[in-house]
Formats: C-alpha cells, structure tokens, sequence
C-alpha cells in the first residue's frame, strides 16, 4: 500500500444517531496520531422519515464553513454526505445535493416503502426471504432511477436487521437481480462501499460480503470506496486491514477516493 487510506464513511456528532463526543476536532486528532493525511465526513440526512431522531440533519452552509479551517497544508478535511434515499423525494434529494459543495456522496437505504428497519416495521408479514428480496428491489430501483452520487452504502445493509436467527444470506438466492443492481451500478460509472461495520455488529462480514464483492468484481466493477461507518471515535478505521485483505481477495488492486466529486484511483 503507497499510503494510509481514508476512512470515507465517518459520522461527527452533526449525525444525530452518533456519539455527542463525536466531534470534527476529536476524529482529526485521532487520523492525524495514526499518520492518516485526511478525513471525510459523511453525516446523514435523511427526508421525510418516520424515525423522530433523523428529522433533523446538518445546515450544511455552515457545515461547510466550519470545515474550511480545518484544513491545512499537510492534512485535509472534506465534505461528504450520506443520503437516505426515497424514490418519492427524488427531486428534492437532488435539489439538496446540487445546493452545496460535497465531495463525496453516499447513497443508502434507511427505509424500505416507508417502514424503518431498525423498529422492524419493514419485516412485518414477510419471511426473511420475502423481506430480503424486497430490500435488493428497492436498491435496484434507486440505482435505476438516481445517479447523483457516487457509490452506494452498505449494500446488503438489510442483515443488519429483523428477527432472524441467521441473517445470512446466500447470493445465489438473489442471484439475478443482485447482478442486475451492480451491472446497473458499473453502467453509470457509480461505485460500491466496503463498510466494516458489519463485524462491529458481530454479523461476521463486512456490507457487502466477499461474494458480492467478487461479483462485482467479475461484472466489470472498478470504483471501491472504503469506510467505518463509524458514530463514535473509538470505531474510526476500524477493521480497514480485515477489509483490506478482503478487497484485495476479491480481485481489486485500487481503492478510490473522492474530492470534488471526481475519482482517484490509490493503489493498495
């Protein structure tokens, strides 16, 4: 590796659901003792949802105020954001995207036809299957229909949740229409994230796991984002060497990293 990668997936205190200590200051200190040259937040904003404490998200003119200073010559602080997407506030997503300067945007999935994950209301009346099947449709239809951002978050995302006693699940059940969100993926130049929060949630993988990775991989997939997902400092650039090892098994030889909006390939 040509130098310490960065962590493109961080929630400051700004992310109502992370740490109060979660600070910009703190999570710089911390980059900067472990020789990390910079930082990305990516803090959320989530519209129209049903969840009292996302009702809220950053005034992002005065984020991006705040985070100017914090630059300086041998460290950089850029500006990302993590998107709750919703096909029915599409245009509003964009509008909000399009008003300020990030360097970086995430797509995910919070919420599945309006029903939260984390409360289960989403896997009322269906089996693990049924709600599975339903979560990678609704990944397909938001990377059909929306491309204003860069790669999506935490793909599998849905087994951190409902009531199940193994939350695994095998690709080959889901085979087609997996296939069919990457190829859709790869064919707008969007990318996907490894985000090691999945073994903080003891599920034993990273999101997404290696056979997706190496689908991925397979379908022609090139841009690769790496992050921690963390909401507290403590789970900053956890596990990047576990994910590391996990990229590099997949097939990949690069890592991108994002500013201004544009793509730059790091060699691992």
């Amino acid at each position: 590796m040509k130098r310490p990668l960065i962590d493109q997936h961080v929630h400051t205190n700004a992310s109502p659901d992370a740490n109060r200590d979660a600070t910009m200051t703190a999570y710089i200190d911390k980059a900067k003792k472990m020789g990390i040259p910079g930082v990305v937040f990516t803090d959320h904003v989530d519209m129209d949802t049903p969840v009292e404490l996302f009702k809220t998200f950053p005034d992002y003119q005065t984020y991006s105020k705040n985070i100017k200073p914090l630059n300086t010559p041998d460290f950089f602080v850029r500006m990302g954001v993590e998107i709750g997407y919703q096909p029915h506030i599409q245009e509003k997503i964009e509008t909000f995207i399009q008003s300020h300067p990030f360097d970086f945007v995430i797509c995910s999935i919070h919420l599945g036809d309006k029903l939260d994950f984390y409360n289960g209301d989403f896997f009322i009346g269906k089996t693990q299957q049924e709600a599975y099947q339903r979560y990678f449709e609704l990944v397909l239809e938001s990377v059909e229909n929306f491309q204003d951002y860069e790669v999506f978050g935490h793909l599998d995302y849905i087994i951190r949740y409902g009531d199940f006693e193994d939350k695994a699940f095998d690709i080959d059940d889901y085979q087609p229409l997996i296939d069919t969100i990457l190829s859709t993926i790869i064919k707008n130049g969007k990318g996907i994230e490894v985000n090691t929060s999945g073994i903080r949630y003891n599920l034993g993988v990273m999101h997404p796991n290696l056979a997706i990775l190496k689908r991925y991989k397979a379908l022609g997939g090139k841009i690769i984002t790496l992050g921690s997902d963390a909401h507290k400092v403590d789970d900053f650039y956890s596990d990047f060497e576990h994910a590391i090892a996990l990229i590099l098994k997949a097939g990949f030889r690069y890592i991108t990293e994002f500013k201004a909006r544009q793509p730059y390939f790091i060699e691992l």
